[in-house]
């Protein structure tokens, strides 16, 4: 069973899940009818904040639960509280299910490296025994940390299911729509003055194929999984050979406040503050422990994702990023 298949990530992982011919079948959940073609996929529309999901999993004999329903931006929720309820409690209400399933054997939770937050005095490198620094109080970093400590009490009360947690840097490539893909997308990149951040991602690809794996191998434990290396944010925005729009950090709040406005990306307070200073993960853990090895490196990944692009109206935005400039600016002197 699948959840979040509505969406294109979950929709990915269930349809690669459907091509294997060592799974016989692959139930995909979620509240809304997906978007994409699932071809094998068996769709049963349930939402995962209600108990009823129990009774789906019980009925359809679930031996193997993959949860990648968790939303990261509010915009795509319908706002905060939704996302919060999707995130945390759709995940605790789906863990009590798996709890009362004596016939559920091993779960598979799609995480995010944001769950280590973003701050001026990160590591160079977040190991997966390290605590986070610096927790913004809402947002998907917050819900991260809320859904892995569930996932942990779940792993405590069930030792006989093989848990599998996936922290994955941003999956970036040609047919993914996110926050920090809409970000690059634009024809000119507001940056904030002063800082560049150091950025990992996961090609789609890479992605989709490491749930695979998570899902027909044992491996219990949490990983990091991201391509190799590091670019820095100046260094992804010289690839893309685009303008650039400095900006002081007091105005980021209003700039992205017009951006979302815009609907030219949907930007929240941890997507402003991972742009500001970034964030990057040890993957030795991932080659030695769950024995994958990405296909792309960050820097292949992001190359990929840039020859998708087309050119942009440089005017329209350059004129959106002013206005959320010129406002913040007002609000200081006011």
């Amino acid at each position: 069973m699948v959840t979040g298949v509505s969406r294109d990530a979950g929709a990915r992982c269930a349809r690669r899940l459907a091509a294997d011919p060592g799974i016989d079948t692959v139930i995909g959940i979620d509240v809304v009818p997906p978007r994409a073609e699932l071809g094998r996929v068996r769709f049963v529309r349930a939402d995962i904040r209600n108990p009823v999901i129990a009774k789906v999993i019980a009925g359809e004999d679930v031996d193997t639960v993959v949860h990648t329903g968790v939303v990261a931006t509010p915009g795509s929720a319908g706002g905060r509280s939704s996302m919060k309820e999707i995130n945390v409690i759709g995940t605790m209400q789906l863990l009590a299910a798996c709890q009362k399933a004596p016939g559920v054997s091993k779960l598979v939770v799609k995480s995010s490296t944001t769950v280590y937050g973003a701050g001026p005095r990160d590591p160079a490198m977040f190991t997966e025994e390290m605590a986070p620094r610096a927790i913004h109080q809402t947002g998907l970093s917050k819900d991260a940390v809320e859904v892995e400590g569930y996932v942990r009490g779940f792993a405590r009360r069930r030792p006989d299911v093989c848990v599998t947690t996936l922290r994955m840097a941003n999956w970036i490539g040609p047919r993914t729509d996110s926050p920090i893909t809409r970000y690059f997308a634009m024809p000119v990149v507001p940056t904030v003055f002063g800082y560049d951040a150091r950025l990992q991602f996961l090609h789609e690809d890479d992605g989709v194929e490491a749930i695979h794996h998570a899902t027909v191998t044992d491996l219990p434990g949490t990983f990091n999984l991201a391509g190799d290396g590091v670019l820095s944010l100046s260094q992804a925005i010289r690839r893309l050979g685009r303008p650039v729009l400095r900006f002081p950090s007091f105005t980021a709040a209003s700039t992205a406040a017009v951006v979302r406005r815009a609907r030219l990306a949907d930007f929240s307070p941890d997507q402003i503050t991972f742009l500001t200073y970034g964030r990057a993960v040890d993957t030795t853990r991932m080659r030695s422990e769950f024995g994958f090895e990405p296909k792309y490196t960050t820097a292949g990944a992001f190359d990929d994702f840039r020859a998708s692009l087309g050119p942009g109206a440089v005017t329209t935005a350059t004129r959106l990023v002013t206005a959320g400039l010129n406002a913040g600016l007002g609000a200081l002197r006011g």
